[in-house]
């Protein structure tokens, strides 16, 4: 009976629900607990979050690992150092003790995502892939809520402290990584990867919207929630209800969005996001009520649901053997802009908080530059739009 969950898809959607639930429990509590026990500025959270995406920038390190370490075990092990990162997090309430305690969480959170989007790849074939990101999306959105309202639960009902509560699901994810090492058999790669650092001129599209990608979203992340706390002093249960409200519209439609994607194909999908997006940076820079500030905050994580068209459009791309190496790699090119950027517009914040957003405005434009290029019918050999007109007009 058991055997037929213990598939390469089954233990990709339970990894996708485990590091979200411990995940989104350090993400939710950590603007209301920096500044509340910590004393944080814009500044501060601005060097903690560049600090948190230095282990990303270094995500290529992961194929050398991969010399002594297959891809999946590899995949539960940073599972497990996430979680213990996050339970570290409430005996630390110090600058220093956070700043440790992130990068501890961030070193598995980054090797996890690495090593999970090369499997996702490598197992799930290019006619499925979009519908199932959909699906991990909508599993990750079910994990996320437990999470934020066990948070509301906890921490305004019965008055649990941060402490108690990043121990509760830090230990809580340990035990569920533990049980699915115990419950899963070691699945052969359909490919064998490259073990080498790879960087490909014919993904120069996919490097680039990547890079963008990442750039942009370091200012939704770190300065739209951190927004609503200094500026619409958001507490913490109000901050979770935001999240709740994000992660039931991915529950109830990124499936759906995975399925339109396959449908509508990469560019027209990527061109619907970035101009959106542009829209609502803007609005970030101007808005001055909460309300209208917390319908941005919705619009735009639901904007971001549709990036799974950059993996799809790599997938579609790539040559099979290249896909662990690549991974890594577009991490760390995701993460460029990602290691400066919150610090260097934690002092722009300082002066005026609408600048860093017109900033995500001018990155979302570029990016929609860049989706133009995107063929209709990606493949090996046609991976940008004008490689070859002949073949992009015979796929129109």
């Amino acid at each position: 009976m058991l055997n037929q969950y213990r598939k390469p898809e089954h233990l990709l959607l339970a990894m996708a629900f485990i590091m979200p639930l411990v995940f989104s429990i350090w993400m939710v509590l950590l603007n209301n607990f920096v500044v509340e026990k910590a004393a944080f500025t814009g500044k501060e959270i601005g060097i903690l979050q560049s600090l948190r995406e230095v282990p990303g920038f270094l995500a290529f390190t992961a194929i050398y690992v991969l010399l002594f370490i297959k891809e999946q075990k590899l995949a539960l092990l940073s599972l497990a150092l996430t979680a213990v990162g996050v339970l570290l997090t409430g005996y630390f309430p110090s600058t220093l003790g956070l700043y440790i305690t992130t990068i501890i969480m961030s070193v598995g959170f980054h090797y996890f995502e690495t090593v999970s989007q090369s499997l996702t790849l490598q197992w799930i074939d290019k006619d499925n892939s979009a519908h199932f990101l959909g699906r991990m999306l909508s599993v990750k959105s079910i994990a996320s809520l437990l999470a934020f309202s066990s948070v509301w639960l906890l921490m305004d009902q019965l008055s649990w402290s941060y402490q108690a509560t990043y121990t509760l699901f830090g230990g809580l994810a340990l035990v569920l990584v533990f049980l699915l090492a115990a419950h899963f058999k070691s699945f052969a790669p359909q490919h064998e990867q490259t073990k080498k650092l790879i960087i490909r001129k014919q993904y120069w599209l996919f490097y680039a919207l990547t890079f963008f990608s990442g750039a942009r979203r370091q200012i939704f992340v770190v300065f739209a929630g951190f927004l609503m706390v200094e500026k619409f002093g958001y507490s913490v249960a109000d901050v979770s209800a935001l999240f709740l409200i994000n992660y039931v519209f991915n529950w109830l439609f990124a499936a759906k969005i995975g399925k339109v994607i396959g449908r509508i194909g990469e560019r027209k999908t990527l061109v619907i996001e970035y101009v959106g997006l542009i829209a609502v940076f803007i609005s970030y820079g101007l808005v001055e009520n909460g309300t209208i500030a917390a319908v941005l905050y919705v619009v735009d994580h639901l904007f971001f649901a549709l990036a799974i068209a950059i993996k799809t459009y790599f997938q579609k791309i790539a040559a099979p053997e290249d896909i662990a190496a690549t991974a890594g790699v577009s991490f760390s090119i995701n993460h460029i802009a990602a290691v400066v950027i919150p610090a260097l517009l934690g002092l722009v914040w300082l002066i005026d908080h609408s600048l860093v957003f017109f900033v995500g405005a001018g990155f979302a434009a570029c990016s929609l530059a860049l989706a133009y290029l995107v063929p209709q019918a990606p493949r090996q050999g046609h991976e940008w739009r004008f490689k070859d007109d002949s073949v992009e007009q015979a796929a129109n």
